[in-house]
């Protein structure tokens, strides 16, 4: 039976830590402050938001909510976005995605301070990940993936490590850093031909689909570390699920993410201390 690599514990650490770096930060005058950009009343963007408010909390990060309607105007948008930009008070910013067609997505993710990215999307923060240097910071959903493994013990050194998917949101960022901690790395993706045959022999596997339980035992090795990032609504079996197929998981592999409780539950906990790190970076850089 493979052991389960429960997301709370992880978050619960992280918190730990970011809550006594947020105080020690207040001590000196400065007040970590994330700021929400969010455009129309998606539910899943209300879901994460409510999340990431009750995350910040409880670690003592302030949050300063901007709202516009779903039909804002391009301008308007722009100017709000150019302002959380300018702000000093203002540490962090998270800009829910997709925004509606009618605004330019390109032309935000340019215009958002990489400093200020806390959620990896702006290209600064991925040129940050893929060069290893301080500029921005990776997408909280890659991390996540990445520091499940560190607090389990996994280790990554030397071993053999598939990633399927290739987006900028999770593939290719948490495969920089599988390399980043001395992984041999492979990606998969649509495109690869006999997918299965590679997967079976890796150590640890990193799937990001988005393609619910598609990865069945055909895929799967013996005693593999298996880190599940996709999440869906299955109306069959009354419950979310994952990219994998966690009944036959739970048989081959050494250890697995659970579906719910697995990398979701530690993002808001990432985006947290993003903002606090984000906030020391400031600090770091007016005492020079």
């Amino acid at each position: 039976m493979a052991q389960l690599l429960k997301g709370p514990p992880v978050a619960n650490s992280i918190n730990e830590k970011t809550a006594l770096r947020a105080a020690a930060l207040k001590e000196k005058g400065v007040l970590p402050t994330l700021a929400i950009l969010r455009v129309g009343e998606r539910e899943d963007d209300l879901s994460y938001e409510r999340g990431a408010m009750k995350r910040c909390e409880q670690v003592g990060i302030a949050v300063k909510n901007v709202v516009l309607p779903v039909d804002v105007e391009s301008d308007v948008f722009f100017e709000a976005l150019e302002q959380l930009n300018d702000d000093p008070a203002v540490h962090g910013i998270l800009m829910f995605r997709p925004l509606p067609r009618h605004l330019d997505e390109e032309k935000a993710r340019m215009l958002l301070a990489p400093e200020k990215d806390v959620d990896g999307c702006t290209d600064g923060s991925l040129a940050g990940v893929f060069t290893g240097s301080k500029t921005g910071f990776p997408p909280c959903t890659a991390q996540s993936a990445v520091e499940i493994l560190k607090y389990y013990g996994v280790k990554m050194k030397g071993k053999r490590a598939v990633v399927i998917g290739r987006s900028l949101v999770v593939g290719r960022p948490v495969a920089m850093m599988l390399l980043e901690q001395n992984a041999t790395v492979t990606v998969c993706h649509s495109k690869t031909v006999d997918v299965p045959s590679i997967t079976r022999d890796a150590d640890i596997i990193v799937t990001a689909t988005g393609q619910m339980e598609s990865i069945d035992s055909s895929y799967l090795g013996q005693d593999q570390v298996i880190i599940d990032v996709g999440i869906g609504w299955n109306k069959a079996k009354g419950r979310l699920c994952g990219d994998v197929l966690f009944e036959d998981a739970v048989k081959r592999a050494l250890a697995v993410t659970p579906v719910p409780s697995g990398v979701g539950s530690v993002t808001t906990s990432i985006l947290a201390s993003h903002c606090v790190e984000a906030a020391e970076r400031t600090l770091g850089s007016k005492q020079r």
